[in-house]
Formats: structure tokens, sequence, C-alpha cells
């Protein structure tokens, strides 16, 4: 059917509805720089910024009800600077259980003894290859990182197979990373602090890198007589989970980490509180980017959870969810 110039009128002046809400608006730079306001003004911003609030405000409520924390992140978490603001929540006891990659815990080690340097997303790879420099997004990781850690490594794995020995019990992961953390005195290390505040650290991944590598290395010299019993590990996991009051869930990242951190809780049916951080989208179907709406189909959240996924890029957001909820105002 034609329309007409009234027509299009009319469909131009459909009455609006008044509605009520928060008024969009963000921070007015007139007012000079003050951090904390800045950061509220998030709020009223929209897109993510508006996200990102709602992350703080849950972060907020998880700490104010005292609910066992879960934090999961990924190795590039510890690649970058996030390694140090991690071992700040670490250091002050913020929160109560962590979980990672192999990365996210050899790289922590590695950074003891040498620094990873700052480097290019455009570097040659070839030439890198041939100068001995391995690259992580743009930051440039020396082979004699790695060698360095074998060194550390080794006699670790020696000391638990000594006791496999002379008592027949067979290591989980997280037994290994806290004696880790009980040999260094760098207060740099988040496993320092992991092991001094007696956080529990959960690898589901742990053969995945250098530890794994040199687990095969270790292994390959003495006979396979090394044994590390991960359904142990899962099932301290899953107690933890079960016998909290309450969880809530914090994941920087994708992956393993997320999927084993929300899957624990399903034998509680479902954390109360989450905040996912990732640039994941949803739409292959994978968990990595699965929102929080999908993952109280599964019960891994409550029917009521108060959740939120923030879509972005964690060197920037995580310093700000830092600051906005877990730094308290002196």
């Amino acid at each position: 059917m034609k329309k007409t110039l009234k027509d299009a009128i009319k469909s131009l002046s459909v009455k609006s509805e008044d509605i009520k809400g928060i008024k969009v608006e963000g921070y007015d730079f007139d007012r000079g720089i003050d951090f904390r306001e800045m950061l509220d003004k998030y709020k009223s911003s929209g897109s993510q910024a508006h996200m990102l609030s709602k992350a703080i405000d849950i972060i907020r409520k998880m700490r104010k009800e005292r609910v066992r924390i879960f934090l999961g992140y990924t190795s590039n978490m510890v690649t970058s600077g996030n390694r140090d603001i991690i071992r700040y929540l670490v250091k002050h006891k913020l929160i109560h259980v962590l979980v990672t990659t192999t990365g996210g815990i050899e790289e922590d080690f590695m950074k003891t003894i040498k620094p990873f340097i700052m480097g290019d997303f455009r570097a040659d790879g070839a030439d890198l290859r041939r100068r001995g420099i391995n690259r992580a997004g743009n930051i440039f990781i020396p082979n004699d990182r790695y060698v360095e850690f074998e060194k550390f490594l080794q006699p670790v794995l020696e000391h638990f197979m000594k006791k496999q020995r002379e008592t027949g019990e067979i290591t989980v992961p997280s037994e290994i990373v806290d004696y880790m953390g009980s040999l260094i005195k760098d207060k740099s290390s988040i496993y320092y602090w992991a092991h001094k505040n007696k956080i529990p650290v959960f690898c589901p991944a742990f053969m995945d890198g250098a530890v794994g590598d040199n687990v095969y290395f270790f292994n390959y010299q003495k006979g396979n007589d090394l044994k590390i019993d991960m359904a142990r590990d899962s099932h301290n996991l899953i107690e933890l989970a079960m016998k909290a009051e309450e969880t809530g869930i914090i994941i920087l990242g994708a992956g393993v980490v997320k999927h084993m951190i929300c899957n624990v809780n399903i034998m509680r049916e479902g954390a109360k509180y989450a905040v996912y951080v990732n640039t994941e989208p949803e739409y292959n179907g994978s968990d990595s980017g699965a929102l929080p709406e999908e993952a109280k189909s599964w019960g891994k959240l409550t029917l009521d959870a108060n959740a939120v996924k923030v879509f972005g890029d964690l060197t920037i957001i995580l310093p700000l969810i830092v600051a906005g909820a877990f730094v308290d105002e002196k």
C-alpha cells in the first residue's frame, strides 16, 4: 500500500512514553581531575562504561556480603602488568581462591628472575626467532627466562618425586604451586603471597606450558616416575564451592579458567554473583563468549544472580575495576 506524506509525518511523530532513569552524561573536565568522581560517571556514560560500573557495584556487594570470591585469570594477565594488580588482591586477601592457566603460574616466577620487555605487535617473527626472543602480543620474553625457570622448577619436581617414593602419596598441582611460592622470597610474586596468606591456587591445565615441558623432561630422565593427580585437585576446588555460604566469581579472560570456575559452582546450584571480562563473542556457541544468562541455564549461576559481562581489554579495564571495587578510600 502506498504511503502519503501524512503517513510519514505520523510515523515520525509517535507519542513518546515518559520514562525515568539515570540521565546519560559523562564526566565534566571543567571540574578538574577527580578520579573517583570520573569513575562514578561511568555509570551514566552508556555502552561498556556502564557495564564496567555495574561490575564494580557487583564486586562491592561480594565484598560487603563476605562471599567466597573465586578469581580466574588467563596467562596473558600475568604476562602483562596486570600481574602486579592480581598480586595486590592476593597480598591483601581480597579474594579467596585462584584459578589460572600454566602460563599464569610460570610467568610469575620467571618475572622474579628477569623482567619481560615491552615490544611491538608488528615485530618480525622470524627475526625474533633467530634472536631467541618470544613474543606475546607486544611483550617480548627472551628464551633465557625459560632456561632460568627450568633451573628453579626441576629441583621442585625432584622434591615431589622423592616424597612420592617415600610416602606413596601422589601430589596435586595446587600443592606444587604452594611449595613453589614457599621457595620464592620475592614479594613481587603472586604466589609468594598466595602461600603466605594460604590462598589456594588451582590450574586445570597444568601440563599446558613450560611446567608441562619440564615435567616431560623430568620424567624422560627419571623413567616416568613422577605422577600428578589432577582429579584430587578438581575435587578440592569443588569442595571449596560447595562448602561456602555464598560464592562470587570474577573471571579475567576466557577458556578453561572460565568454564572450570563456572562448572564447579553447578555443584552448589550456582554462584550468587559473577563478573566476566573478555572480548569473546557469544555467537560461536563456546563458553568463552557465553553471557551470564547462558550460565543460569546450566545452573552455574543462581536464577537471580547479580551478574554482568564487560567487553574489553583487561589491561585497561582491570585497573579500573580494582580502583573502584577493592581500593578503599583513605
